[in-house]
């Protein structure tokens, strides 16, 4: 019996030794499968791990040849502006090239200028292109072009707005008013700072963090719907104001006539000859004057009378509309209601927003 029992304690000692030795090795390969398994699991984009820790709102991943750049989009302020962007980014927009397709993936940064900005977004890559449509502009108060990593549509001009952007490497205040702030980077400034011409945006990813930004509609559907309800709240407020102006006026005016558009005019001086048409290249001597009766401008201090083509879209709608019809040597006082001079835009510098302007306007000459 003792040898059976020393032959038993071996043989058990000989097992557990087995064990732990098979256990360890097992245990170790599952611990390195684990390291390796864990590597190869990392996102190829080392954002991604620092995307959890976002606050909600909504958010543009945008991976270039130099690095990944997150932008922050401001869809409360400028809800247009960024569905378009967004839409475009997903290839949800009605575009004339590149239709269906992820609008900004594969394009360059066509432009840079450094120490002000990098400018991309144009499938040409000339500057010059676009989606093959416009869109106006949104301009809210607390959005300024004040540092560095800013994000603003790039246009020709008011209203001219697409699918090029630009990013600030520092700040810019003289674009403020006239280029829309949309966003602004929240990581990777200083892959902006490296761009170059004709670096590549790779691909562009729509990050919708919480409830607000997940609905937030991203596609053709949601930029035509926000149109369509500026357009008739614009239209609403426009005949509040038009019916205020017009009372305003009269009072003011008590000779006034009305016209179909809005525009209203005091006779002034009778002219000769045949009425003025829409085609016509004329030359009007003018005065432009605030309600408050303060000059801004006049061509007779000038001296010389301005010429254009009459019904070209060369001047302000309402100059189109109060000097057609008037004969040669006619003079009016046009009275001119903010959205047949300036809108409200106004003109920066010059015409404040919403402006009824007072024209004094003679009709030198013209020619069919």
């Amino acid at each position: 019996m003792k040898y059976d029992n020393e032959t038993a304690r071996l043989s058990r000692k000989r097992f557990f030794c087995l064990c732990n030795h098979f256990c360890s090795k097992v245990l170790r390969s599952i611990l390195v499968w684990g390291v390796l398994f864990s590597l190869t699991m990392i996102p190829s984009g080392a954002m991604a791990q620092g995307d959890a820790d976002l606050s909600d709102g909504l958010y543009a991943k945008m991976n270039t040849d130099k690095g990944i750049i997150l932008l922050q989009l401001y869809y409360k302020q400028t809800p247009l502006t960024v569905t378009n962007f967004a839409g475009l980014t997903l290839g949800k927009m009605d575009t004339n090239v590149k239709k269906g397709e992820k609008f900004y993936d594969g394009l360059t940064f066509h432009r840079v200028i450094p120490d002000f900005m990098i400018q991309g977004g144009d499938p040409e890559g000339t500057g010059r292109g676009g989606p093959g449509y416009r869109f106006q502009d949104e301009f809210s108060p607390e959005l300024k072009h004040d540092g560095p990593g800013i994000l603003s549509m790039a246009n020709a001009g008011p209203g001219t707005n697409g699918s090029q952007f630009f990013i600030t490497h520092k700040a810019t205040p003289w674009l403020d008013g006239k280029h829309t702030v949309f966003g602004k980077v929240v990581k990777g400034m200083g892959v902006v700072n490296a761009i170059e011409k004709g670096d590549k945006i790779k691909t562009v990813e729509i990050l919708a963090i919480g409830g607000e930004a997940k609905a937030f509609r991203t596609d053709q559907a949601g930029f035509d719907a926000i149109i369509a309800n500026r357009k008739a709240t614009i239209t609403n407020r426009r005949a509040v104001d038009l019916e205020a102006f017009k009372k305003q006026m009269h009072e003011k005016y008590p000779d006034a006539v009305e016209t179909e558009s809005g525009l209203m005019y005091v006779p002034v001086q009778d002219g000769t000859g045949p009425a003025v048409t829409s085609g016509a290249a004329v030359q009007v001597h003018y005065t432009g004057l605030f309600t408050n009766g303060k000059k801004f401008d006049s061509s007779r201090d000038r001296g010389k009378p301005i010429e254009f083509v009459l019904g070209k879209g060369q001047v302000i709608k309402g100059w189109d509309i109060g000097i057609e019809g008037m004969k040669k040597g006619e003079a009016r006082q046009l009275l001119i209601p903010y959205p047949l001079a300036y809108g409200e835009r106004g003109y920066p510098g010059a015409i404040p927003p919403k402006s009824t302007l007072i024209f004094d306007v003679e009709l030198v000459d013209f020619k069919e």
